[in-house]
């Protein structure tokens, strides 16, 4: 008599999981889904319309919206951005493939091990 609740609460569990299983798989495409919608609206305003690749220098045409850059103190800042922007890209990366911490009590071996 025993056997058959447990068969019963076996049963159950498994379809609980597969509806689970079903749930979650659902939810993972309707997250790629939106996604990819947001990616191609943001795509389609990240390059310029015709009437502001006409008002674009020639290094820039084609790539952003509005008038450009306008003089030469223009080019510096964008040109001292590119470098801090490069810098923190470059010691971002060092620092997560090789943070250089050597104390074992240190909390990412909690998580690591």
């Amino acid at each position: 008599m025993e056997k058959i609740p447990l068969a019963l609460a076996k049963i159950y569990r498994f379809y609980k999981m597969k509806i689970y299983h079903k749930i979650e798989t659902n939810k993972m495409k309707n997250l790629k889904n939106n996604i990819t919608l947001i990616f191609l609206f943001i795509v389609n305003f990240a390059f310029a319309c015709d009437a502001c690749k006409l008002q674009q220098p020639k290094v820039t045409q084609g790539f952003t919206h509005g008038t450009g850059p306008e003089s030469k103190w223009d080019w510096l800042i964008v040109a001292i951005i590119a470098v801090i922007t490069v810098y923190t890209l470059i010691y971002s990366i060092k620092y997560i493939v090789k943070p250089g911490e050597k104390d074992k009590n240190h909390i990412k071996y909690s998580i690591l091990n």
